[in-house]
């Protein structure tokens, strides 16, 4: 059952106080067009009293309000409270790595903070904004230019509220217009669950270029395109609302011959894990038992939760197969924890690493952001949100 949102006075105060300086910058809009016209949606016949009905005029105009909303928002925003890990998670991560007995090579993305769910906020559905403040805090630490960009330049990392009212900001730029039109084009306050699809447009509406990979066993899913058919390469609303389990779990634990075909295909993921993480990276990687690359953690969705992969290890296995273990730092789990046992390099492995046997959910989604600043002409592409999709 999801704890109530702000339960406590100070929570209730900042959620005010980050409403009225809103309000403050939306009340222009109310003045001059009426409470129907502040959608967010441009249409060629709006007017705006007696103003010209161009749509460009009430474009600029609309622009402007946006600036001026952008301009309260960037003053009002609140830094989020973190825990902070005495040498960094990944700094004990990696030292736990090297300390293994075994051959194996690991590949884990730089600094990064784990965000943790907090019963009196968000305990029971923020796993999706805890993950993008992971990444977040990854790209303000580790990437110049997103750090200009990213929540109007002001160099540290917003709480929840904060965070759902730049995405509100970006459907407002006309921002995947379909997840708009699922939550109303309202998410400020709410105690609902988003996906990948709102962590792509949240990051490419401040021209970071993030992308989705629709991993997905089913002949059919919640998403259908025309004739009742797949859309193979749309992403439609937020991944809890689109991932349907198609089939109850098993009673049993042992592993059935559907089981070893569902590995086979989850292998496919782990595999293009494997194979970003490594782009780039020079021979001397394979020599080292941990390599940092200079990749940004991956949001990774799947069926009711999502959590964010910071790496992968390979090891030989048996034959000539290799086994992959994802490295995860999850948002249910507390950072206290995370610290004592990576810290005491004691039972670090069952909050941390994920093995190809545990992947048995039908469908997954990645979202990866990649390098660079999108410039005017791809921002308008980006406004769409489409997606790459690997059947197994």
């Amino acid at each position: 059952m999801p704890i109530a949102h702000f339960e406590d006075d100070d929570h209730l105060q900042r959620d005010m106080e980050l409403a009225h300086q809103m309000a403050l910058a939306e009340s222009n809009t109310d003045i001059m067009n009426g409470p129907e016209q502040c959608t967010g949606s441009f249409t060629s016949d709006t007017n705006a009293q007696g103003a010209s009905s161009s749509h460009s005029g009430y474009s600029h105009y609309y622009g402007e309000v946006l600036d001026e909303q952008i301009s309260c928002l960037v003053g009002a925003q609140l830094r989020s409270k973190v825990q902070e890990v005495k040498g960094g998670v990944m700094s004990l991560l990696k030292s736990c790595l090297e300390s293994e007995g075994g051959a194996s090579t690991s590949m884990i993305s730089g600094y990064i903070d784990h965000h943790q769910s907090i019963s009196s906020e968000d305990k029971g559905w923020g796993c999706g904004w805890r993950n993008i403040q992971m990444l977040s805090s990854h790209l303000l630490k580790q990437r110049p230019e997103a750090r200009e960009v990213l929540f109007g330049g002001s160099g540290f990392l917003p709480d929840i509220p904060s965070l759902q009212r730049w995405l509100e900001i970006a459907w407002d730029k006309i921002f995947d217009t379909f997840g708009s039109n699922h939550f109303h084009n309202k998410i400020y306050g709410a105690k609902k669950w988003i996906g990948t699809t709102e962590c792509a447009t949240l990051f490419r509406s401040f021209g970071l270029c993030a992308r989705i990979v629709d991993f997905d066993s089913t002949e059919s899913s919640g998403l259908q395109g025309k004739n009742g058919k797949r859309a193979a390469s749309q992403v439609q609303g937020p991944m809890d609302k689109f991932v349907i389990k198609n089939n109850p779990p098993k009673s049993s634990s042992e592993p059935c011959l559907e089981d070893a075909e569902s590995m086979r295909g989850q292998q496919v993921l782990v595999d293009c894990i494997w194979n970003y993480f490594t782009n780039e990276c020079s021979d001397k990687f394979t020599r080292l038992r941990v390599t940092v690359s200079n990749k940004t953690p991956l949001y990774f969705q799947h069926q009711g939760h999502s959590r964010t992969i910071v790496g992968i290890q390979k090891k030989k296995g048996r034959g000539s197969q290799d086994q992959y273990t994802l490295l995860i730092l999850d948002p249910s789990h507390r950072t206290a924890d995370l610290e004592r046992t990576l810290r005491s390099k004691k039972g670090w492995q069952s909050l941390v690493k994920r093995g190809v046997h545990t992947l048995r959910k039908p469908q997954y989604q990645l979202c990866f952001v990649d390098s660079g600043i999108a410039n005017s002409e791809e921002m308008e592409q980006l406004k769409t949100i489409d997606s790459i999709l690997v059947r197994f």
